[in-house]
């Protein structure tokens, strides 16, 4: 039987779950269907993806990602201080509340991280941005780029 080491560009089924190093799970597919990806195409973040290759099919590994290898650094210049007045009227802001802004195609996601009398702390990072990762993956299915 040939083997069914991963190389990029096969596509991919893949339970993962994903804790911070406290042990506090912040996602995991193993209660609903695994993720497909194409391996390369830079749909996963890239130490996740760069430790499928050479795994194999009904394969598990748990690996430490850094925040280099998961998303990125916490960038000071993606937070913001927003007068209260400048959002929707009928909205009470609370921490963790998460919002859009921007229009069409140029949309953004930003997280509270702060409500005062008249601002809010607005964060453009990613939640995850600037921590260490674990990640448990099992690969559930293995088909070969032709």
């Amino acid at each position: 039987m040939q083997s069914k080491s991963i190389q990029e560009g096969d596509t991919v089924k893949v339970h993962y779950r994903g804790k911070l190093t406290d042990g506090q799970i912040f996602d995991s597919s193993f209660e609903r269907e695994p993720i497909e990806v194409n391996v390369g195409a830079g749909q996963l973040i890239k130490g996740f993806e760069l430790a499928l290759v050479g795994m194999t099919e009904g394969q598990t590994k748990s690996l430490k990602l850094s925040p280099q290898d998961a998303y990125g650094d916490h960038n000071s210049q993606l937070v913001r201080d927003v007068e209260k007045k400048f959002l929707p009227q009928d909205m009470e802001p609370q921490v963790g509340m998460q919002l859009q802004i921007g229009e069409n195609e140029d949309i953004t996601i930003v997280t509270i991280t702060n409500v005062t009398e008249n601002h809010v702390k607005l964060d453009a990072n990613h939640p995850l941005a600037g921590k260490d990762l674990e990640f448990d993956i099992q690969i559930v299915e293995v088909k070969k780029a032709s």
